[in-house]
Formats: C-alpha cells, sequence, structure tokens
C-alpha cells in the first residue's frame, strides 16, 4: 500500500488478543503477510443450477488475482441465487424476491462479521444483481460490482432466439400452433452455454442499471459470460476495489438522486424490464436516497426509446454490445440531454467514462439517436386510481398504445390463470385480473411470465390487458399492468374485484380505475389466510412493504 490506511479488518486479526482469528487464518492457507494487508471480500452467487451464474467462481479467481496483484488478500465466499427461468410459474417462483433480500443479508452477515475492508460483489441473475447493490450501499465499504455477463443467444431458422422464445413456444403448442417436436427444438437451441438470459430482460436491465449507478465501471457489464474478456475485466475489477480502498471512496460518494434518475432514464431508454422499479426504489432505500414512483414517471415521459431490444424488439444483448453496448445508449442520451453527469467507481465521471470509451461501430443498427427514436416515451407508465391508489406500473404494449378498455375475468392465483389461458378461456377484450400474488399475499410476488408468454404464443398479446399486484419478467411484454398497491392480502381494491367488472387502462391519463363499486365490497372484505405459516416466506410475508416502496423489509 502507497500510504498507511485505516483498515477494518485490525479489529479482527491485528493485537495479541486476536492470535486465535489469526490462527484460524493461518490454517486456510494465509501467510502473516497476507494477514497484514487488506481483506477483500470476493463475494459470488456461484451455482450450477442454471448458466446464469454459471461463471461466476471461475470469474470470482480472476478477481482475486487482481486483488492480490493490487497489493490485497482476496477472502472469497458465496451467496445463494434463485434462478427465475426454472422456477417460473412455480410455487419456487415465490422464493424469488425472497432470495433479494436473503442475498443482500448474508453479505452484510459474512463481510461485517469478518471487518472486512472492501468487497467485489459477482451477481449473475435477476435478483442478485440488485443484492449487490443493495450490499454495496447498506455496508458502504469500498466496492465493485460486476455482473457475470450475458448469454449468447440461440440460432432457429436463422434468426437469433432466447429463453423468451421458448415461454412463448408453450403458448403455441397449447393452442395447436406447434408440435411436440417443433417445441423441443425451441427448448434445445434456445440457451446455448453461460450467462444470463440473453434479451433486455430483468437482469441484463439491471446490469445496466450497475453501470448507470456508477457501482460498476461503463462497459465491464456489457462483456457476455464466456467472452475471454470478461475475466480481464473481472482482474482489473479486483485491481479497481483497491484503487477505491486507497481512496476512501465508498458507494454513498457515488450513489446520488442524479444518478438513480440515470439509472431510470436509461431503463426506459432501452424498454428495458419494469423490474427496474422496484429493484431501483430497494437500492435507494438501502441508500438514502428519496428515490419515489414519479421519479419513474418523469424519466419515461422525457424518454423515448432508442434501442431496439427483445422482449419488443429484434436484438440481444449479445448483439447490442457489439453495437457499442450501454455506452452508445449513454452517449445519444447525453447529446440530448438527457443525461446528466455523477461521479462513478472508477473515481471518474460518467461523462468523463462516455468520452473515453471507443465509438460504436459504423451501420450499427440497435441505438439509434433520440432523433429517430423507435418510440416517443418509454418502455412504462406510473398509473393511479381506485384500483391502485398507492400506485402501478403499466408495461406499455409493443404497438405503444396507450389504453385499453374491458371486462374483467378474475383469478385467485397464477396457476388459475395459467389453465384458463392453456384452455383457451380468454378472450380478446377481456381485462384479466390476478391477484393475491404481491409481496405478502404470493407471497414473495411472483413473475407472470409463464401466463403473459402463453397469451402470447396463442396471439392475444396485443387484444387483452393483464392486471396483477404481483409481477414481471422482463421478457414480458403486451399491455400489462403490475406491482398494484396496495395488494389484495393487505386489503387493495384489486381483491375487490369481479368478473364482468369494466376496468379504464389509461396510460395517458395515468389512470386505472373501474366503476364498480368497491367501497361497498369493502364493507365486506375479509383478509385471506395466510398461503404460509413457518419459515422463510412466512417470515418475508409479516415484514414486507408496498411494492410502491421496492418491497422492501420494513418491520
Amino acid at each position: 500500500m502507497s500510504k498507511k490506511i485505516e483498515l477494518r479488518s485490525d479489529a479482527m486479526k491485528s493485537g495479541p488478543d486476536r492470535a486465535p482469528a489469526r490462527a484460524m487464518l493461518y490454517a486456510t492457507g494465509l501467510d502473516e503477510a497476507a494477514i497484514n494487508k487488506p481483506l477483500v471480500a470476493v463475494v459470488h452467487s456461484w451455482s450450477d443450477v442454471s448458466p446464469c451464474n454459471l461463471n461466476l467462481r471461475d470469474l470470482a479467481q480472476h478477481v482475486a488475482a487482481g486483488v492480490r496483484a493490487a497489493g490485497g488478500t482476496p477472502i472469497e465466499f458465496n451467496t445463494i441465487a434463485v434462478t427465475d427461468g426454472i422456477a417460473m410459474g412455480t410455487s419456487g417462483m415465490r422464493a424469488s424476491l425472497v432470495s433479494r433480500e436473503v442475498i443482500t443479508d448474508s453479505i452484510e452477515l459474512v463481510v461485517d462479521g469478518h471487518c472486512l475492508d472492501a468487497m467485489v460483489v459477482l451477481c449473475g441473475c435477476d435478483k442478485t444483481i440488485p443484492a449487490a447493490a443493495m450490499a454495496l450501499a447498506r455496508l458502504d465499504i469500498p466496492g465493485v460490482a460486476l455482473y457475470g455477463g450475458s448469454i449468447n443467444h440461440g440460432t432457429l431458422d436463422g434468426r437469433s432466439i432466447t429463453i423468451q422464445q421458448v415461454f412463448e413456444a408453450v403458448g403455441a403448442h397449447g393452442a395447436g400452433k406447434i408440435d411436440d417436436a417443433r417445441l423441443r427444438e425451441v427448448e434445445s437451441r434456445a440457451c446455448p452455454g453461460a450467462g444470463a438470459c440473453g434479451g433486455q430482460f430483468t437482469a441484463n436491465t439491471m446490469a445496466m442499471m450497475l453501470m448507470a449507478l456508477g457501482l460498476t465501471p461503463l462497459g465491464y457489464n456489457d462483456v457476455a459470460a464466456t467472452d475471454p474478456k470478461k475475466r480481464e475485466v473481472a482482474r482489473h475489477s479486483g485491481e479497481l476495489v483497491m484503487e477505491a480502498l486507497r481512496a476512501g471512496r465508498r458507494p454513498s460518494d457515488i450513489l446520488s438522486i442524479t444518478s438513480f434518475r440515470n439509472a431510470a432514464r436509461i431503463a426506459n431508454a432501452t424498454a428495458g424490464s419494469t423490474n427496474a422499479v422496484l429493484h431501483l426504489l430497494a437500492i435507494a432505500s438501502e441508500a438514502g436516497i428519496p428515490l419515489t414512483l414519479e421519479d419513474f414517471e418523469a424519466a419515461s415521459r422525457t424518454t423515448p426509446v432508442i434501442a431496439d431490444l427483445m422482449p419488443g424488439g429484434r436484438y440481444t444483448a449479445i448483439e447490442m454490445t457489439a453495437a457499442g453496448g450501454m455506452v452508445q445508449v449513454a452517449r445519444e442520451l447525453r447529446a440530448a440531454g438527457l443525461l446528466e453527469d455523477a461521479p462513478t467507481v472508477t473515481g471518474k465521471s460518467l461523462f468523463a467514462e462516455i468520452d473515453a470509451a471507443p465509438p460504436a461501430p459504423v451501420g450499427q443498427q440497435v441505438v439509434v439517436p433520440v432523433s429517430r427514436a423507435f418510440k416517443p416515451r418509454g418502455g412504462y407508465s406510473i398509473l393511479y386510481g381506485n384500483i391502485a391508489p398507492e400506485g402501478c406500473v403499466l408495461k406499455l404494449a409493443g404497438k405503444g398504445k396507450l389504453k385499453f378498455a374491458g371486462t374483467a375475468r378474475v383469478f385467485e392465483s397464477e396457476e388459475d390463470t395459467f389453465r384458463a389461458v392453456q384452455e383457451g378461456k380468454i378472450k380478446a377484450g377481456d381485462v384479466v385480473v390476478v391477484r393475491n400474488e404481491g409481496p405478502a399475499g404470493g407471497p414473495g410476488m411472483r413473475e407472470m411470465l409463464a401466463v403473459t408468454a402463453a397469451l402470447v404464443g396463442r396471439g392475444l398479446g396485443d387484444d387483452i390487458a393483464l392486471i396483477t399486484d404481483g409481477r414481471f419478467s422482463g421478457a414480458t411484454h403486451g399491455f400489462m399492468v403490475g406491482h398494484i398497491a396496495p395488494e389484495a392480502a393487505r386489503g387493495g381494491a384489486i381483491g375487490l374485484l369481479r368478473d364482468g367488472d369494466n376496468i379504464v387502462i389509461d396510460g395517458e391519463r395515468r389512470v386505472i380505475e373501474t366503476d364498480a363499486d368497491l367501497e361497498t365490497r369493502k364493507k365486506n372484505w375479509q383478509p385471506p389466510a395466510p398461503k404460509v405459516r413457518r419459515g422463510v416466506l412466512a417470515k418475508y410475508a409479516r415484514g414486507v412493504g408496498s411494492a410502491s416502496r421496492g418491497a422492501v423489509i420494513e418491520n
């Protein structure tokens, strides 16, 4: 180290009284010189249950090498991951959002429990990414987040495909549009190796959010999981965290309302996952930043869609990277005055990072200037009304329509809804209501990808609306309203709707409402019995707050 800095780890390892701790550290293979150096957590969510986190244990070794080269001692440990693509449509999906809190808590416990000095968090799938940012914000020690990278896209009939097309093929299969052999062909080609889901779904959206917030160097998360350059950026991340430690640079020096506004704009400019709303609110809560739903509405109304990405567009994350990656999105937004300068973990400003990045390839078609935007406004809108007094998130239809009016078809769970879709019981003009799937009522606020993709696969994606107190996968597209708050289990109006009620969803007026007499129905409402009475889901259900505040634990 070039100069003496105060180390948290000295409380654990220095002085005669700490001889027992040093003895145990010797047993792990560390020598006295290594113990005397800064101890840096290298945290990852490696798992071999899915491709999303499959490469993280390997990347951790390269991060560790960077830490050692820069004068630190890496301390590796892992946390959990729940894979949405596998759990989707099952009771296991209830564990997904809950895992965000568990991952954050587990990182806090190990890092604080061992008085570690700094941290690099490697993340790979939907909830591990916001959890990495939440842990960095909560602990507020020098740190870097690094996304393991996107999966390569598969190819079928000369076109790029992702897991999105597999879910939609299930709907097409249920409708008799494709046979068993074709379904097997789609599922066998969509996911060719390590990496998280390949469209601008939740993982890639949140990976961009890490860069937009300044917690990851610009461009690092664009590098695909199987690209050899990923090991280089992993090593550089290990070196960078030591630089941040020397400089005393903490997440609280980086995270601000400006960085969150930038993130919200980039989420909209790429028509990213509506889960960005939920997760950015949660990260802001940990950072003590007063972010609200209205900040997302402002971002959506003033930011056009300038990236042609799946699920609504043509290209995958791999093709996005080849076109210049998030740097190009940021460059175009900055040129239009839609991005603000802010600090980053590198010690340089966001604008300085943009200026230092190479230009996009000539002729790329994935990202366009604001003057030639694909859509005039971002990919979602924040609505209120007698169905959602605390707010909800409208995921705007692929064709850009802002209004839908229809009659309610009410279902008490995702499973009931999926069954009705597969049996052909949903018709054009229906407003499908899926309730008791909120943070507390689910519990766990399951995503509805199995349902929404099946609707698209049956050709109903633009002809129905779906509203829920649950949430959506980033792979969902169509006219969908999620995060309705208050949720049904907490007495929300969505729990009072009945089949046949007239429902109006108006993105221009920012209203979701019904003319049904909800006040009279409220007088007879009784809270449903808890679905889970013991274990982590029950504890989560008792303590989780509203989706309008990020569905974080509040008591």
